[in-house]
C-alpha cells in the first residue's frame, strides 16, 4: 500500500552524509519526496510502498558518524509527491539540531592521500561526509559551507561535481577541498616562509632536534622527536614544564611498542574522535625519559588529519604532541598569536591558510577494570548533548555556569543537555575571556535562551559572579551535590528514582556549614542531600599553597595526631612554626575535608612528591603509581563514627615506617582504607533501606586504583560511575542544571 510521511530525524545528522544517504535509501526503494536540513536536523517528505522498509533503514543503515535520537512519522494526506527524490537546499529556523563534532580521517581519504595517482594526494586538507573538521570550523547553523571558515574558499570545478553527485562519498560535504581550491599549507622558520614541501621540511627539522608549532584542527601543538632526550628536555625547559606527562602521536604499531593495548584501548584510540588514550607502559620502548617522569602510563593518540598522517609517514616515528600555549593560558589558534607567542617555544611553524572557528583541546580519556574513563570532555566528544532523565522532559531552559577549575558550561533545552568543551582554569584571566566567548558562542550558535542560571555557591569563583550579575533567576547548587546529580544524570537515574548515597571525593568545594568539603558521604538526589559522614577536617595550611604544596598538608596531620616530632624529621627545612602559628590562630588556614588534601598530606609523608608540585595531582599520581603494584591490601582502622578519624590513619601509616614496610604497601594501605571506610558507611545506608544505589564521583576517582579498591569494597552494590563525562570539575555544569530543573527556585 502506498504511504505518505514526513519524517523528523533529530540527533547527529548534519554534516555526516545523512541527506545522500536518505537520497540513495530513497530510489533504492523506489519511494517519491525530497529530504532536507533544517534547525531541527532533518526532514523529510516521502511516498511510496516500501515506507516500512525505508524507515526501518534510515537507523540501521544510518552513515557511520550519524546518532538518531529520534524519528518522528506523521502520516500525510492529500496529492501525491512529484516523481523522482530531491535533495533540498537547507531551511533556517529555531535551532534543535545536534552539531558533529570534529572527526578523524578515514580509511577512504587516508588511501587517497597516500596514493600518488590521486587528485588529493599529499593534501592535507583532504576530507568526506565521514570525516574532517566539523565544530572546529562552524560559525553558526545550519551546517553549510557558507557557515564555516571554508567559506572563503571558492569550489573548482572537479570538486564542485563531487560534492553535487549523490554517489560521491564528498556528496554535500561542506569542507570539501583540493590542492587547487582549498587551503594551503606551508611552513615557516623566523617569520619567513620556507620553500619547499612543508611536510619534508617539518620532518627534517623534526629529525635535527627541533621543536615545531604544528597547526592542528583545534589549535596548535608544539611538536618534538619524542625519541630525543635533547629535544624533550629542550621543550621541557623552554615550557617550563618539569615534570607534567606529555601526551604522544604515533602509529599504532609505534604505540604497541610501549604499550600492551587491550581491544577496548584499540577501539578508543580508532574511535572517530581520535582521543588521546591513557595506556600502561611496558618499559620496553625507545622512548626520551623526560615523557612522562616517574609515570607508569603514556597518553597516546593516533593521527587524526591527514596533515598528522603525512607528517608521520616522513618521520617514521613517534612525536610528543602538547599543546601550544604560554604555561596557564588557553591553547593558540591563530597564525598571527603562534607566531607572537610561540615563538620562544618552537624552532619553526607548519601552518595553513583554514581558520579555527573555535578552540578545542584535544580529549583524554582512559579505559580500566570497570569500564571507560573520561578525564578531559574535549575535541572530538563536543559539542555532544545528553538526554535528561526522566521526569525532566518540560523543564525551563537553564545555563549552568560550572565551577572554577576544568571551566566548563552546559545549556538545556527541550529534554536535552549540551556541555561544553573543556575551558581550563578560569583563574586564568584570558582563560575567563575564552570562557566568556565560549559562552556567547554556544549560546549565539544554538540560540539559546536561559529562563534560569545555576552556579556554584562559592561567591569567589569567577563563573558565579557572572551568572549572578545575567540578571536572571539563580540557583546556588553546593559543589558536592553537583557533582552527585552529575553521575546520577550521565547514568539516565530518573527524577523520581529515590536517593543514593554518593561517595564524592574531590580537592574541595563549599559546602553549606562554610566549610570547605571534599570526603563525602551523601544522601540524596536531585533535588536535595544530607551529609552522612565526612573525612575528618583539617586547615589547609596557607590556603591555596596547600594545594601546591603537599607537605603543608602532611604537617597538619601529624600534628593532629600527636606525631609533630615526625613531622620536624620529615620536613626539617619548611617554615614549620609559621604554619603552625597560622593554623593555631586560623590565619589563612580554612578548615577542609579534602581528599585531595589527603592524598597530598599521605604522599609528603611517604617522600614520593617535591616539596612544591609542578602540576595538577602530581603527588596525588605518584600516590597512585605506588600503590597500583598491589591489588589487595589491609586497610588501616578508622572507626565507625560519621566523622572519619585521620589521626588512627597517620599513626598507622608512621608505625609502619618505623617498622620498615615498604612504601608501595603503605600507599596500597591507604588506599584500602579510603575505599573500606566510605564503602561500609555506604553499604549501611543501602542495608537500612535509605539509599538504592552508590554513586562516585569527583576528581579522586580518576585514580584507577582508588577506584578499583572502592568497586571491590562495594560488591553487590548497584553502583553508578562516570563513563562518558568526567568525574571531576569538568561535568560539573551538567550537574548544576539537573539540580536547576529539579528546584523549584
Amino acid at each position: 500500500m502506498t504511504q505518505i510521511c514526513r519524517i523528523r530525524i533529530k540527533g547527529q545528522v548534519q554534516g555526516v552524509g545523512f541527506r545522500p544517504f536518505v537520497w540513495v535509501l530513497a530510489r533504492r526503494l523506489g519511494l517519491n519526496g525530497w529530504v532536507l536540513n533544517d534547525a531541527s536536523g532533518v526532514l523529510i517528505e516521502a511516498q511510496g510502498t516500501e515506507m516500512p522498509a525505508f524507515l526501518a533503514a534510515l537507523r540501521s543503515e544510518a552513515p557511520p558518524l550519524a546518532r538518531v535520537d529520534a524519528l518522528e512519522v506523521e502520516p500525510l494526506q492529500g496529492a501525491d509527491l512529484p516523481v523522482g527524490f530531491d535533495i533540498r537546499a537547507s531551511a533556517g529556523g529555531a535551532v534543535r539540531t545536534r552539531v558533529t563534532p570534529d572527526a578523524a580521517t578515514c580509511p577512504a581519504c587516508l588511501a587517497e592521500i597516500r596514493d600518488p595517482q590521486a587528485r588529493r594526494f599529499g593534501y592535507a586538507f583532504t576530507n568526506c561526509t565521514h570525516c574532517g573538521p566539523r565544530f572546529s570550523i562552524l560559525r553558526r547553523l545550519p551546517y553549510d559551507r557558507a557557515q564555516t571558515t571554508m567559506a572563503g574558499f571558492t569550489i573548482c570545478r572537479a570538486c564542485a561535481a563531487e560534492y553535487s553527485n549523490p554517489a560521491d562519498r564528498r556528496f554535500h560535504a561542506q569542507p570539501i577541498a583540493c590542492p587547487d581550491c582549498g587551503p594551503q599549507l606551508w611552513f615557516e622558520r623566523g617569520g619567513n616562509k620556507v620553500q619547499g614541501n612543508a611536510i619534508a621540511l617539518a620532518a627534517t627539522a623534526l629529525h635535527a632536534g627541533d621543536i615545531l608549532a604544528i597547526k592542528g584542527l583545534g589549535g596548535f601543538h608544539l611538536a618534538c622527536d619524542a625519541r630525543s632526550d635533547t629535544a624533550v628536555a629542550l621543550l621541557r625547559a623552554r615550557k617550563n614544564r618539569p615534570a607534567k606527562p606529555f601526551a604522544l602521536m604515533g602509529t599504532l604499531d609505534m604505540i604497541a611498542a610501549s604499550c600492551a593495548i587491550t581491544p577496548a584501548e584499540r577501539d578508543r584510540l580508532q574511535d572517530a574522535a581520535a582521543p588521546i588514550v591513557v595506556l600502561e607502559r611496558t618499559g620496553h620502548d625507545h622512548l626520551a625519559a623526560l615523557i612522562a617522569p616517574d609515570i607508569p602510563t603514556l597518553g597516546w593518540m593516533l593521527p587524526y588529519t591527514p596533515l598528522h598522517h603525512m607528517l608521520m609517514d616522513a618521520f617514521k616515528a613517534p612525536l610528543v604532541m602538547t599543546s601550544g600555549n604560554l604555561s596557564g593560558e588557553p591553547q593558540v589558534i591563530s597564525n598571527a598569536d603562534a607566531r607572537m607567542k610561540l615563538a620562544q617555544f618552537a624552532d619553526g611553524f607548519v601552518m595553513h591558510n583554514r581558520d579555527i572557528a573555535r578552540r578545542l583541546d584535544d580529549s583524554v580519556e582512559r579505559e580500566t577494570r570497570n569500564g571507560p574513563m573520561i578525564l578531559r570532555h574535549a575535541r572530538g566528544r563536543a559539542p555532544n548533548t545528553f538526554p535528561l532523565p526522566k521526569g525532566f522532559e518540560d523543564t525551563p531552559q537553564v545555563l549552568a555556569m560550572g565551577g572554577q577549575m576544568k571551566g566548563a558550561f552546559c545549556l538545556t533545552r527541550d529534554g536535552e543537555a549540551l556541555l561544553s568543551h573543556h575551558l581550563g582554569d578560569l583563574d586564568d584571566a584570558l582563560t575567563w575571556d575564552e570562557y566568556e566567548t565560549a559562552l556567547a558562542d554556544y549560546s549565539a550558535l544554538f540560540e539559546h535562551r536561559p529562563q534560569k542560571i545555576a552556579v556554584d555557591a562559592h561567591e569567589g569563583f569567577r563563573a558565579t559572579q557572572a551568572g549572578r550579575a545575567m540578571g536572571l533567576g539563580v540557583t546556588s547548587v553546593y559543589h558536592h551535590h553537583a557533582h552527585l546529580a552529575a553521575c546520577l544524570g550521565e547514568n539516565g537515574w530518573p527524577r523520581d528514582g529515590g536517593k543514593v548515597a554518593a561517595i564524592v571525593l574531590d580537592g574541595l568545594g563549599l559546602g553549606p556549614d562554610g566549610t570547605l568539603w571534599g570526603g563525602e558521604l551523601l544522601l540524596g538526589d536531585y533535588a536535595g542531600f544530607e551529609r552522612v559522614a565526612w573525612l575528618q577536617p583539617a586547615p589547609l595550611a596557607g590556603g591555596d599553597a596547600a594545594q601546591r604544596e603537599p607537605w603543608r598538608n602532611a604537617l597538619v596531620r601529624l600534628d593532629a595526631a600527636g606525631l609533630a616530632q615526625m613531622a620536624d624529621t620529615l620536613f626539617p627545612d619548611a617554615p614549620r612554626a609559621l604554619v603552625r602559628q597560622a593554623c593555631a590562630s586560623g590565619l589563612n588556614a580554612p578548615l577542609s575535608s579534602s581528599a585531595g588534601r589527603l592524598f597530598d598530606a599521605v604522599a609528603a609523608v611517604l617522600g614520593v612528591c617535591p616539596p612544591r608540585q609542578s602540576h595538577e595531582a602530581q603527588a596525588a599520581m605518584a600516590l597512585e603509581t605506588l600503590a597500583a603494584v598491589h591489588r589487595t591490601a589491609k586497610p588501616y582502622a578508622t572507626g565507625n563514627a560519621p566523622e572519619i578519624r585521620i589521626a588512627p590513619l597517620f599513626a598507622g601509616i608512621c608505625a609502619d615506617l618505623k617498622a620498615g614496610a615498604a612504601k608501595d604497601l603503605i600507599a596500597a594501605r591507604f588506599h584500602a582504607t579510603l575505599a573500606d571506610c566510605f564503602a561500609a558507611r555506604a553499604h549501611q545506608l543501602l542495608d537500612d533501606g535509605r539509599a538504592t544505589a552508590v554513586v562516585l564521583t569527583g576528581g579522586c576517582f580518576q585514580n584507577v586504583v582508588l577506584l578499583d579498591y572502592m568497586s571491590r569494597a562495594l560488591h553487590g552494590a548497584h553502583v553508578l560511575t562516570h563513563q562518558r563525562l568526567p568525574a571531576n570539575d569538568g561535568s560539573l555544569a551538567f550537574g548544576q542544571a539537573l539540580v536547576a530543573c529539579a528546584c523549584p527556585t
